[in-house]
């Protein structure tokens, strides 16, 4: 077997046990329920020794997912409901979060929404809607955050999630890939404008991360297709980005703002 096969063929790894690098923190994280990349945060956040707030719009879900969570990190986990398409609601989660832990010290901006349609049939309110929870989502709740960041004397970090597509071409993901470039641009940015304050704002910019909603978005033959140009021949899981996640969030990342970290096996 060639080494390009073994690869392709290893299965992914377990998730590596917490060495508290985020131990005394607090973390917010948007879209933290179900079963994709940010409910993998949430775990790894708390593996890592943060206390965590969870948000969701899908109030059922997010509750489920708190008590999942509480009861192998008791007391450790708090969940308030947000749609970050509206102003109003992520005040409110950046007050409720502060009212209940006294500090946010992490914001984990996942929130992001998904669709396939091509230029000519994509219609202004398919564009306007993923823009908005996927780009403007992201600058609401950066915004929210850094104020209360600033308002606590300085410090704390911002990781964003974006995308590849942010770089690179696909059918059928303008809007989608739009949004995600406009969110590794608005990190960059945002970065600087907090520099002297303390605070780090970064990006993780998966390729190919396996869940079960991608399939609910993309044809599986798609998705399949996607999964052998990587290198390992397979999609990541959602841990795995997770772990880059926490790494940006922790004070091992001091010296990093503004960037966006590939997590990928795939290059543009």
């Amino acid at each position: 077997m060639n080494p390009a096969d073994a690869a392709a063929t290893k299965p992914a790894a377990t998730p590596p046990a917490g060495h508290k690098l985020l131990a005394g923190k607090v973390a917010v994280i948007t879209a933290a329920a179900g079963t994709g990349i940010g409910a993998a945060v949430a775990h790894r956040c708390l593996a890592e020794g943060a206390t965590v707030v969870l948000s969701d719009s899908h109030e059922r879900r997010l509750g489920e997912a708190r008590e999942e969570l509480d009861t192998t990190y008791p007391n450790r986990v708090w969940a308030v409901p947000c749609d970050v398409t509206d102003e109003s609601a992520v005040q409110s989660l950046i007050t409720a979060a502060v009212e209940h832990c006294g500090r946010i010290d992490v914001m984990v901006n996942n929130a992001g929404l998904g669709g396939a349609r091509p230029v000519p049939d994509m219609t202004d309110e398919e564009w306007q809607r993923i823009v908005d929870v996927t780009l403007t989502g992201t600058f609401r709740c950066t915004r929210a955050a850094l104020r209360q960041m600033i308002a606590q004397g300085g410090g704390g970090t911002v990781v964003n999630n974006a995308s590849v597509l942010g770089w690179r071409a696909q059918a059928g993901q303008a809007h989608y890939a739009a949004a995600k470039a406009g969110v590794m641009a608005f990190t960059r940015c945002a970065a600087l404008d907090v520099a002297s304050y303390g605070i780090r704002v970064n990006a993780v910019a998966p390729s190919l991360a396996a869940h079960p909603f991608l399939t609910k978005v993309m044809p599986e033959a798609e998705l399949a297709g996607l999964a052998q140009r990587e290198a390992f021949g397979r999609a990541a899981q959602p841990w795995e980005v997770a772990t880059v996640v926490a790494f940006l969030a922790s004070d091992y990342a001091s010296y990093l703002t503004g960037e966006v970290i590939s997590v990928s096996s795939q290059h543009p």
